[in-house]
């Protein structure tokens, strides 16, 4: 299944087709798929060109794996262990040329996040971030020291049966996507004009 946006005006149809599923469908995403995926990720701009970015990934049967969904909160337990990876993303807080504060390391993290979904959809996978998870857990778990900010985690797969899908979740799977209105959060002159 697509769930293609309604859109205002034209955009790439990787954007088009790029939304936050929860039905997957169990199977393995191939190494070179994956591979093109964090690829992607790494080109991302940063400040700096820091690539502050850091990304433990997890296959479907891996010890890894079953870490990180370990740290999901139960309602994204209960669909993201269909997913045939899940990546947690991690966000290194300083800067490596003069060690100090890096106030855009998660904002940055995030733009590789993206370019990692979108790269998703042209291998002809979904993907779904969540903030629903441990990050305290997922830093003991993984021994993640201070010095990183633990922001999110990405399921990647292929699209499964949204009938599957627990019934709670099955009506939000089948909505019609929306966004807000341009002048709900596109301005000029001024803030909120």
């Amino acid at each position: 299944m697509v769930n293609k946006t309604t859109n205002r005006y034209p955009i790439s149809s990787l954007i088009e087709n790029r939304w936050s599923t929860r039905a997957f469908s169990g199977s393995k995403v191939e190494e070179g798929k994956l591979n093109s995926i964090l690829e992607a990720g790494l080109w991302a701009a940063s400040a700096f060109n820091e690539q502050p970015w850091r990304f433990i990934v997890g296959r479907k049967g891996s010890e890894t794996y079953d870490k990180i969904l370990s740290t999901l909160v139960e309602w994204n337990q209960r669909w993201a262990g269909k997913a045939g990876v899940l990546v947690l993303n991690i966000a290194k807080n300083t800067f490596t040329h003069n060690n100090k504060p890096n106030a855009t390391c998660n904002y940055d993290l995030g733009q590789a996040a993206a370019f990692m979904s979108i790269e998703a959809v042209n291998q002809g996978l979904c993907s779904h971030q969540m903030s629903g998870f441990d990050a305290q857990k997922a830093a003991e778990i993984f021994n993640i020291n201070r010095g990183y900010n633990i922001v999110s985690v990405t399921a990647i797969g292929y699209y499964g049966d949204a009938e599957e899908l627990p019934a709670d979740m099955q009506k939000s799977e089948n909505e019609e996507r929306s966004r807000k209105n341009f002048n709900t959060m596109v301005f000029t002159g001024k803030f909120e004009n």
